[in-house]
């Protein structure tokens, strides 16, 4: 069935960003407001941000609360989440979509807001996994930010990567799915898991040790999420954690060992992921791969 596509954004809408998982102040995000309102949108600050319980941007009831309203809200047209780090899944179960069909708007973040990517996926929605407004003005990231600002106001947009050594060519059609590995494996079985079969996967993640990365691979494999893909496209896996006594691959080659048994294309060294060049993706919108001898292609079928 497909998915639902929100309306992209104009100059004037109203768009929120809120702390579903660890803190923001106002202060770490009045630049990224500075941009947004230079990309003529409205800013709101929902009650989450500026707050902390521990970790998080406030309690489990005040990041529900904030977001609840942000959705239920019909003259915000997007919400993006302030940051990762980990709360999200806390307070997943707990959310109320079903105003959303009435007035579909776009969700963004990445990392831990891999739940929301996954679960509006499951209810048959769209989102955003790009950079996140604490990560907005990172050196070397204009390209990612204006590549979400691209797939907010709905301008086509297309991705090409230099050929890698490990990649696998061929050809593939299929929905975005996928995000941070970790949390993808955390999902499954939750309400929030989705289909993987005839989509073609994305997967980046930070500071894991090589062998779990390994472990959550397999276990993805062992839950049926590898064999029907369409395509895979892999990602950042940011500073890779050893043991004393070295696990002896790459993220990358242990991705390889783990698919081996496939046919479909894969694509390596595909910006996204917690480094500078994190490109926004539309999650549940068809896209074309294409690798070959020369690199890998992405656009939106």
């Amino acid at each position: 069935m497909p998915t639902t596509a929100p309306p992209p954004l104009r100059s004037g809408d109203q768009v929120a960003i809120v702390c579903p998982a660890r803190k923001a102040s106002h202060e770490e995000l009045a630049a990224a407001v500075a941009t947004l309102e230079s990309w003529g949108l409205r800013v709101v600050l929902g009650e989450s941000t500026n707050v902390a319980h521990h970790q998080f941007g406030g309690e489990d009831e005040v990041r529900r609360r904030d977001f609840q309203r942000q959705l239920d809200d019909p003259a915000i047209r997007a919400i993006l989440c302030a940051r990762g780090g980990y709360g999200t899944p806390r307070i997943i179960d707990q959310l109320d979509f079903s105003r959303l069909a009435a007035s579909p708007k776009w969700v963004a973040g990445f990392s831990d807001i891999t739940t929301l990517n996954c679960h509006l996926l499951r209810l048959g929605f769209q989102s955003i996994h790009g950079v996140m407004p604490l990560m907005f003005h990172q050196e070397g990231g204009q390209e990612s930010l204006d590549s979400l600002r691209q797939a907010l106001f709905g301008e086509e947009v297309s991705y090409a990567v230099p050929a890698h050594p490990l990649n696998r060519a061929g050809a593939a059609t299929g929905e975005l799915v996928g995000g941070n590995l970790s949390m993808l494996q955390t999902l499954t079985g939750t309400r929030s898991d989705v289909p993987t079969a005839g989509r073609i996967l994305f997967l980046e993640d930070i500071d894991e040790y090589l062998y779990a990365i390994d472990r959550m691979l397999v276990h993805l494999d062992r839950t049926g999420k590898l064999a029907g893909l369409a395509g895979l496209l892999v990602g950042h896996f940011t500073n890779p954690q050893d043991n004393a006594v070295p696990y002896g691959q790459t993220p990358h080659e242990i991705i390889m060992e783990r698919v081996a048994k496939y046919n479909f294309p894969v694509a390596h060294g595909f910006p996204i992921g917690h480094e500078a060049e994190n490109r926004a993706l539309v999650v549940g919108r068809p896209a074309r791969l294409v690798v070959g001898a020369n690199g890998a292609q992405l656009e939106y079928a």
